[in-house]
Formats: structure tokens, C-alpha cells, sequence
């Protein structure tokens, strides 16, 4: 979503002072698809280009599928990623009405946690093969290891664990990894009292006693919520950690929960070198999509 603003004021003067004109760049400024259709027009591309709308799963949908398109050879090269720009009043009206918003800051998997903080972003990747991405000398920050994702058909706002558990195993078969080769998950992690002990639920039911050697932790405590965009930025997040063999933190966790009972890696990134690791995203709509990386060699 972007140009919300824009689309609010255009209202505003049509509904509140009965002007009947608005800004005519108010559907260019609003579509969804703006922000791929910008970057195909900057920069030439001519391929496959389109937006995906899975909510909070938006990103990891959008570069699960490229991923995917760059190994089956459907493309040479991908830009996947995504943004979001919601920020209006009466949005975040909307979303506190949803009674999830925390009244003063996101603590994911802490037990005083009161729920999410609403952010703005964007951010993209370039996926390549990688004998392509090594014989031009590019910076290979981190290799896609996998991709999966599953529907929970359960309910419109509330997690099940049992989707979030057929997504992230899903990413592990197509990514040939065993549970036990993973060292860092990047949580969805979004603070409110049912979803982080859902998600804590589904890494134990998956995992088994090594839920116990994982570390486990939420950026959106240091970024925000920023909803469609999420994705792709913990999507970097992972991959800088697995680079620079730095795990982010959970920040502002306070106290632990023992229905959250996982290393969240309070407060402080912690140095440790991981090879493998996913990044969850799970949306409203039951809509879940994990990401698998590994560190580069």
C-alpha cells in the first residue's frame, strides 16, 4: 500500500467540503502494483513483474516465487522484495480498533508484551543463480535456500499453529534441510498476547528438543510492524545476521513468559555463526510464508 495519504485527502474533499474533483494521481498513487511497475520502468525490465497482496506475508511471498523463478530458469535475474506506506489517521484508527496495538512499545515473546507498533519500509533483494552471481564478482550476501508456505482455512485475524508448522517445514524439504541444521529463526514475532505463544507452539511442535538449541528473535521490536513490507526487511535482517554472524535482538523484552519459553536473544545481538536460517511470516487470513537461508560460503 502506498500514497494513503493522498487517497485520504482526495476523500476528504469529495466527502467533508463536497469538492467534486480529486487528485487524479490518486489510483496511480495508490495501486498496489506502483511500486513494481516503478521499478520496471527504471530500470527496463521487461520480464514478469507484479505485486502480491498476502497481508503481512506480502514479501516472503513475493521472493519465494522469484526465488523460485530464478531456479527453474523462468528468469535470469529477480528484484523481490516490498513496501509499504499505510499512514494516515483513519489507518491507524483502524488498526486500533483492532485492539492489538500496544499503548507504548512492542516487546515480542516478553510476558508484559501488549501488542504490535505499526511501521513504514521497504526493502528488495536480488536473486540470481549463483555460478552467475560468482563469475561477474558480485557481493553474494547470503543463498535462498528454500521456500514454503500453507493456508490455515481457520479464522480471518488469529493464528493457528498449525499452518505456521506445514509453512516452515515446507521451506525445509524444498531447501533439503533437516530441522536440526537450523541455528536462527527471525521470527514473525508481532507482540500481541496470542500470536507469539502460537508461534512459540508451532517451532516446538516442529523442532522437538532442538526448539531448546535455537535462537529465536523478532526485529519487528527494532523496525515495527510494516505489514506487507515485514517480509522483506526481516528477510535482510537474516541475511546480514548470517554474513556478519551477528543475531539481532528481541529488544524491550522485560520478562519471560513460560508460554513463550524459546532463546529469544533478549535486548543485545549476540555474535554467533549460523549457517542456516528461516524467516517467518504469518498474516492475517491464515496466509503463512517461511524463507530459507544459508550463510555465504
Amino acid at each position: 500500500m502506498g500514497g494513503q495519504s493522498t487517497q485520504d485527502a482526495g476523500f476528504a474533499k469529495l466527502y467533508q467540503r463536497n469538492q467534486p474533483r480529486v487528485d487524479p494521481l490518486v489510483i496511480p498513487r495508490a495501486m498496489a502494483n506502483a511500486g513494481a511497475s516503478h521499478i520496471s520502468m527504471e530500470f527496463g525490465i521487461t520480464g514478469p513483474a507484479y505485486t502480491v497482496s498476502t497481508a503481512c506475508s506480502s514479501s516472503n511471498h513475493a521472493i519465494g516465487q522469484a526465488f523460485w523463478m530464478v531456479r527453474n530458469g523462468m528468469v535470469d535475474l529477480a528484484i523481490a522484495g516490498g513496501s509499504e506506506a499505510p499512514f494516515s489517521f483513519g489507518f491507524l484508527k483502524a488498526w486500533e480498533a483492532l485492539r492489538i496495538m500496544s499503548p507504548d512499545t512492542c516487546r515480542p515473546f516478553s510476558k508484559d508484551r501488549r501488542g504490535l507498533i505499526l511501521g513504514e519500509g521497504g526493502a528488495m533483494l536480488i536473486l540470481e543463480p549463483l555460478a552467475t552471481a560468482r563469475a561477474r564478482d558480485a557481493t553474494i550476501h547470503a543463498e535462498v535456500m528454500g521456500f514454503g508456505m500453507s493456508s490455515d482455512a481457520h479464522h480471518l485475524t488469529h493464528l493457528s499453529s498449525d499452518g505456521p508448522v506445514r509453512a516452515m517445514r515446507a521451506a525445509l524439504r524444498d531447501a533439503l534441510l533437516l530441522p536440526e541444521q537450523v541455528g536462527y529463526i527471525n521470527a514473525h514475532g508481532s507482540g500481541t498476547l496470542v500470536n507469539d505463544p502460537l508461534e512459540t507452539r508451532a517451532i516446538r511442535e516442529l523442532f522437538g528438543a532442538h526448539a531448546d538449541r535455537l535462537a529465536v528473535s523478532s526485529t519487528k521490536s527494532l523496525h515495527g510492524h510494516s505489514l506487507g513490507a515485514t517480509g522483506a526487511m526481516e528477510a535482510i535482517c537474516t541475511v546480514l545476521a548470517l554474513k556478519n554472524g551477528l543475531l539481532p535482538p528481541t529488544a524491550n523484552y522485560t520478562e519471560p513468559d513460560p508460554d513463550c519459553d524459546l532463546d529469544v536473544v533478549p535486548n543485545r545481538a549476540r555474535p554467533a555463526q549460523v549457517e542456516y536460517a528461516l524467516s517467518n511470516s504469518f498474516a492475517f487470513g491464515g496466509l503463512n510464508a517461511v524463507l530459507a537461508f544459508r550463510a555465504p560460503q
